[in-house]
């Protein structure tokens, strides 16, 4: 695929690295919070170690995902103003059911889980960053920068790799801080992306040159051999 930007997750779950200590642990009340305390070490450390990677190996997709463009398509902006709301949610509201109130609290053998659906995601985000410079966190036609489609690594099996890593990062960040109603915001900012997916496919269609040959040559969107 082309173009292909997980925002989620990342730009809210990751964005800002201070926010891993203070947004978990203000709605729980306490610091006392260890699953909190391991989601964010491995987040930080995830992070980190993803930068150096893709410093290392396409610079060129850290910089241009560093910059706004007021080209961006206007529908995903509107979307953005519901998805990120959403992304955001899963913290406070993770601290408010596991760390102070304790609605359902979940056994530490699916906060585990969490944490590997978490890592699996941002590898894939990682993934698809280092083998396509034009991933960017919003919809547009990078004109300016020659865009073409990228049809290798996790793009030769499906055409937004990036989204399903979004999924997996939203679904994983609730499960590894231990809230069932967590689980709520992630669904919801997963079903915006699945909209998002569908909304810059067929951008991609009508304005990139070589997508739909792109299309007919891998099939599925997020899931291979099923959509």
């Amino acid at each position: 695929m082309a173009t292909d930007r997980s925002a989620p997750s990342r730009a809210c779950l990751g964005g800002n690295p201070v926010a891993f200590w203070t947004v978990p642990f203000l709605p729980a009340g306490t610091l006392v919070w260890t699953k909190a305390w391991v989601f964010v070490l491995v987040s930080l450390a995830e992070m980190a170690a993803q930068f150096l990677y893709l410093w290392k190996v396409n610079p060129e997709v850290v910089i241009a995902r560093s910059h706004y463009h007021a080209d961006a398509k206007r529908w995903d902006k509107f979307l953005l103003c519901f998805y990120l709301p959403a992304v955001l949610a899963i913290l406070p509201v993770a601290a408010l059911d596991d760390g102070h109130f304790h609605w359902f609290p979940l056994p530490w053998m699916v906060s585990v889980l969490g944490i590997v659906l978490f890592l699996l995601g941002f590898g894939l985000i990682t993934w698809a960053e280092a083998v396509n410079k034009f991933f960017e966190p919003m919809v547009r036609i990078q004109a300016e920068r020659n865009q073409r489609v990228i049809d290798r690594g996790p793009y030769a099996t499906v055409r937004h790799p990036g989204y399903m890593a979004g999924v997996l990062v939203s679904f994983g960040s609730a499960l590894s801080l231990g809230s069932a109603w967590a689980l709520i915001p992630a669904a919801i900012a997963s079903g915006l992306l699945l909209l998002r997916t569908n909304w810059e496919d067929q951008t991609l269609r009508q304005e990139l040159a070589g997508y739909s040959e792109y299309v007919n040559r891998v099939c599925n969107k997020l899931i291979p051999g099923v959509w």
